[in-house]
């Protein structure tokens, strides 16, 4: 019988050896190998921690004792051991259960997260939450080097250290090698280092110095100091922590389960905020992770004998990212004012194409969008033209940015916001659908969404053309196989085409509604004997206020589609022209995304779940028409 056919619940881990962990998580990482190459996922980050996995939940009584994922990235082995190995197989599936811990999903699950760096905050929050409320329990924020960057962890260690509350981070570590030796001479020091007895001496020592008269805090100092000069001098990256008011313990082998435990073990009955170190390596345990680890950070379904992606015999067309990329490195050879900024993403944002070519003008600033965005605003006023490519969702974060460092002094920063819309099994926290909403009500913000490939490469040219900020959003994944124009030409700011003339109906769709609503219009002419125009919105600010006069005017019925929440999106927009303009002849239909967070499941599933694809098109058309 396999161990962990034998575990329900961390109390069942808690039953087991420790020399039967070593086993335990070579079956969890083979779970984890076959489910992700099955479904897809986010593969070398969970397979980094699941020796560190174990530990934590074998050494803390969760759920009592609190967990705290960073992203969520690396929660996999947690959510099989504590009682979702038997719906594992679900993983990012509709119905099925999330890839990133979820609330709602279980109470081992502490904090719902998707974006990094909030574990350290939300994690000081439930020790407060613990103190205020009188319960017994320990917080423990589990965050990787990565999320370190932004500046929201380090906001929370400042504080952290300060409240000098009951508090241990975990900082995972899968980017630094560290030799054997290093690793075992970390281990002994730490043993010694967070030993019962060496941390009573500690407090007893301070206790007795500094109550020598005029002398005694002078000479605990000194040996304070020489403490962490020794320290410094073997594991050096702990002195920010210390000064940061966190007592630093590591740095500690990842992968040594009896070594983990042990830790955890000693720093379980210490006071104050505590910073451990570990040292992982993404992709343990499977050799293609391991080697090329920034691609099986996320994935979609590969062999898992040659980890590569499964035999297709269709050729997909390129995708919105390789487009964005090729014509951005175009541009770039064109101008050499253009600069690259990206927020931890070169590769998923296409970016690493233009710095293949030209590094010296692109900027990889972490996960910080914050900073990228101001210091985009920076390198702007000075006469550059910066393009800033960040996945929608995250552009969130940099909302203040966006809206004073750049539009209030009309800036010149195109701000290209790739995975717009639904993005399928990532989920809720991932798709990008409020960014029209956000970036709409902006002054000085000119806002386009393409129709297809080609159309994008012309927006990433018009945009140089335009002496403010501009936003262009664009989904994940292929384009629609269209012709790609060689040569690049201005679309004239505001317009909108008319790419099916009708006289019954007008269809405004924005972005990835274009195709669906086209063929809706097809369907409809065919089937049900109503004649639609169909208009491609392609700037959402400004308007064309010429074409959408003629259309509040001429139509009865006027239908809005896009792949942004309702609530201040495009179609709100129409509605305000409307108002504004006194044009009330026509009937008004918006439709996008509801007020609700939409789940995971492929994109395909959910547009038609949503009513975006083109039969949903077609039945909101005949449930208000007919």
């Amino acid at each position: 019988m396999k161990l962990l056919e034998k575990i329900n619940d961390p109390n069942d881990l808690r039953a087991l050896r420790i020399e039967d962990l070593p086993h335990l998580a070579t079956e969890i990482r083979k779970l984890i190998i076959e489910t992700v190459a099955h479904n897809g996922g986010h593969l070398a980050s969970s397979l980094g921690v699941v020796e560190l996995t174990i530990a934590l939940h074998y050494v803390f009584a969760t759920p009592r004792d609190l967990l705290v994922w960073d992203v969520g990235h690396q929660a996999y082995a947690h959510k099989i051991l504590t009682g979702r190995a038997q719906r594992f197989s679900t993983l990012r599936q509709a119905g099925g259960i999330s890839g990133f811990p979820k609330r709602e999903e279980s109470e081992y699950d502490t904090f719902n997260v998707g974006h990094s760096s909030t574990s350290i905050s939300a994690a000081l929050g439930m020790a407060l939450a613990a103190e205020h409320l009188k319960l017994r329990q320990r917080t423990v924020a589990i965050i990787g080097d990565g999320s370190m960057t932004a500046g929201l962890a380090f906001e929370a260690l400042n504080h952290a250290g300060c409240m000098d509350r009951d508090l241990i981070v975990v900082l995972n570590d899968n980017e630094m090698s560290i030799s054997p030796n290093v690793g075992a001479m970390s281990a002994y020091l730490n043993r010694i280092l967070t030993g019962s007895t060496v941390n009573r001496l500690r407090h007893d020592v301070k206790s007795v110095l500094t109550h020598i008269p005029r002398v005694g805090e002078s000479v605990f100092k000194m040996v304070k100091r020489a403490e962490e000069s020794f320290k410094g001098f073997v594991i050096p990256v702990g002195t920010i922590f210390e000064d940061l008011g966190f007592q630093y313990v590591g740095p500690m082998p990842g992968h040594d389960i009896a070594t983990l435990i042990e830790t955890f073990d000693n720093i379980n009955h210490l006071e104050g905020p505590i910073l451990l170190h570990v040292v992982t390596k993404k992709g343990k345990g499977y050799g293609p992770a391991e080697t090329a680890p920034a691609h099986f950070h996320g994935v979609g379904p590969f062999e898992v004998a040659s980890g590569g992606k499964p035999a297709s015999t269709e050729k997909a067309p390129p995708s919105y990212t390789s487009i964005f990329g090729r014509t951005l490195t175009t541009l770039a050879a064109l101008d050499k004012r253009i600069i690259g900024i990206t927020a931890a993403m070169p590769a998923g944002t296409g970016m690493e194409l233009m710095a293949a070519k030209f590094p010296e003008r692109v900027y990889d600033v972490g996960i910080a969008e914050q900073h990228g965005v101001t210091m985009a605003a920076g390198m702007a006023s000075r006469g550059l033209r910066p393009f800033v490519a960040i996945y929608s969702t995250f552009m969130q974060r940099a909302f203040d940015q966006v809206l004073h460092d750049v539009a209030l002094q009309n800036l010149p920063v195109t701000l290209c916001l790739d995975r717009a819309g639904v993005v399928g099994e990532d989920g809720p926290t991932h798709h990008g659908t409020f960014d029209l909403s956000y970036l709409r009500m902006i002054p000085n913000m000119t806002i386009m969404a393409p129709k297809d490939e080609n159309e994008l490469q012309h927006m990433l040219f018009t945009s140089l053309k335009i002496d403010g900020p501009v936003a262009i959003r664009y989904p994940r994944g292929s384009g629609l196989g269209v012709e790609i124009e060689k040569e690049l030409h201005v679309l004239p700011e505001g317009s909108w085409e008319v790419l099916r003339p009708g006289q019954d109906v007008v269809l405004l769709a924005v972005g990835s509604c274009v195709a669906p609503a086209l063929a809706a219009a097809e369907q409809l002419a065919a089937n049900d004997g109503i004649d639609c125009q169909v208009v491609n919105c392609r700037y959402v600010k400004p308007f064309d206020e010429e074409l959408l006069q003629s259309c509040l005017k001429n139509f009865k019925w006027v239908f809005t589609f896009e792949e942004n929440v309702v609530a201040g999106g495009f179609g709100g927009g129409v509605l305000e022209f409307m108002a504004a303009k006194n044009l009330w002849a026509a009937r008004v239909v918006n439709t996008g995304l509801p007020d609700r967070f939409v789940p995971h499941g492929t994109p395909a599933q959910l547009r038609s779940d949503l009513g975006l694809d083109a039969a949903g098109i077609r039945k909101r058309v005949l449930g208000a028409y007919s």
